[in-house]
């Protein structure tokens, strides 16, 4: 199943005495780019909350974001009155300037700025129980956020399919009138050194063997196949959700459309060309955005 970078996952989770609430966002990248924005208290457990996001969401632009509130104030930990004093007084004159806002809500407020509790009393044990509430969190917002991919990534699939079978129903059209082609080819050619065929001195083998080097100059058989196994196998990495894979492909699915419409020197093959180039067009802005 193809998976999408782009993505969103939420969860709250409420045990031990905290309420916990992690937020994942995630958008393309080539590489692993994670911002965390975490409460001083748990600083020191980022890079196993990195090492999470690393190992579940593999690439992308990843934005985590986690609040910690404390239900309970008297299971290990204290309110730090002066700070919280502190923070409600700048609330104060702060809401002061844009209406008047009740004192409560700016308790809670200041109750969620960092330091606000003291926990130089926490034991280990309790430390421990408080991590594993956040890890649940944090598993819970990181499988939302990949719900999420899998969802954009099922779209984006229907469209990858849609683009390629246009091509190839592009491509057929091009070998239809690639029938005709060849032959009006060596039609003008014959046309335009008729004059020559009067001259004693013509060599006729010379002119066979430059008129077959221009025949295959022309042709795109070689272009033709290729190109259709490129369309076909493009459609089976699709879904087998290889993002890599389909960014490599898309290059060389126009490598062998750009051959085709050089070669042609046909009208109406290089406007059908101009349409495959639109659709590969469509397939590029997709493939930088999947796994």
């Amino acid at each position: 199943m193809l998976k999408s970078m782009t993505g969103f996952g939420k969860a709250v989770v409420e045990a031990n005495h905290l309420t916990v609430t992690a937020e994942v966002k995630s958008l393309n990248s080539k590489f692993t780019d994670i911002y965390c924005r975490i409460p001083k208290t748990f600083s020191s457990r980022e890079i196993e909350i990195r090492n999470i996001l690393t190992q579940q969401l593999e690439r992308g632009k990843i934005e985590f974001n986690l609040q910690v509130q404390y239900t309970d104030t008297t299971a290990g930990t204290s309110v730090n009155r002066a700070l919280v004093q502190a923070y409600v007084k700048d609330l104060t004159e702060t809401a002061a300037i844009f209406g008047n806002i009740e004192t409560t809500e700016l308790l809670k407020i200041a109750l969620t700025m960092p330091n606000a509790f003291n926990t130089d009393a926490v034991s280990e044990e309790q430390s421990e129980a408080e991590w594993k509430v956040i890890v649940q969190a944090v598993n819970k917002a990181v499988e939302e956020c990949n719900k999420f991919r899998q969802r954009e990534g099922a779209i984006v699939q229907a469209k990858f399919i849609e683009y390629a079978q246009s091509i190839g129903s592009l491509l057929t059209e091009v070998e239809e009138l690639d029938k005709t082609r060849i032959p009006g080819v060596r039609e003008r050619l014959r046309k335009s050194v008729s004059d020559l065929l009067q001259d004693e001195n013509f060599d006729k083998n010379r002119f066979e063997q430059e008129l077959v080097y221009y025949v295959e100059k022309y042709d795109i058989s070689e272009e033709k196949v290729r190109l259709r196994t490129h369309l076909d196998y493009f459609q089976t990495i699709v879904k087998e959700g290889n993002g890599k894979k389909l960014n490599f492909l898309s290059q060389e699915i126009g490598r062998e459309i750009n051959t085709i419409g050089s070669k042609a020197n046909d009208v109406g093959i290089q406007r059908l060309v101009v349409n495959m180039k639109d659709e590969l067009e469509k397939i590029k802005e997709q493939t930088s955005n999947v796994l």
